[in-house]
């Protein structure tokens, strides 16, 4: 069976690698310089992982930018948002 293997499908399969790379490097307990670069690389993996796992299976390489461009950008919305109305919520409870 020849099965063509899409853009997505190898993302799948380096972000879970990485994920697993950066959950060890933050279980070491040798270097806080590398228990950093972990807590880097899972919030980074986790933020493509949104992207990437909202992609169908066939979904050729453009589609599969465009749609996690989309999925950026309704993040850094969401973040952004959070952002920006964290300071008056806070000032609301303290009256």
């Amino acid at each position: 069976m020849d099965r063509k293997r899409y853009f997505s499908d190898y993302m799948h399969d380096i972000l879970i690698v990485l994920l697993v790379l950066s959950m060890i490097l933050i279980a070491q307990q040798l270097s806080i310089k590398v228990y950093k670069w972990g807590i880097i690389l899972l919030v980074l993996c986790t933020f493509l992982q949104i992207g990437f796992g909202n992609i169908p299976e066939k979904t050729p390489f453009w589609k599969s930018m465009k749609i996690t461009g989309i999925a950026f950008g309704i993040i850094f919305l969401v973040f952004g948002l959070g952002i920006v109305i964290a300071p008056m919520l806070i000032k609301l409870t303290r009256g």
